[in-house]
């Protein structure tokens, strides 16, 4: 799916509870990101600047890359049981990099 732009008010579409989520550009299939939550939608709103987005993240620099590339990029989730089994995911992809940005 296409990381959705809020300021054209499109909505996400992610897991409520645990699981996994992954970015990566369109048009150069490059891995952008992948991380784990207890709650995937509510974690994925933190990808953007705190004026368009929600939650906290300590990394700046990711949700300004995501916003100002936010129409070449996807993204995928996976919903998970609990999170140890969202664990096991997040390490499966991380095996799968390398990712532009660490979780």
């Amino acid at each position: 799916r296409a990381v959705p732009d809020p300021r054209r008010l499109e909505s996400l579409l992610a897991p409520l509870g645990p699981g996994c989520y992954e970015l990566r550009r369109k048009d150069t299939e490059e891995k952008v990101l992948f991380g784990v939550s207890k709650n995937v939608a509510a974690r994925m709103t933190s990808l953007l600047p705190k004026r368009l987005g929600t939650g906290t993240r300590k990394n700046s620099a990711k949700q300004e890359y995501v916003l100002q590339h936010i129409g070449l990029i996807k993204y995928r989730t996976i919903a998970c049981a609990d999170r140890h089994e969202a664990a096991n995911v997040e390490r499966e992809l991380a095996t799968r990099g390398p990712y532009l940005f660490n979780s």
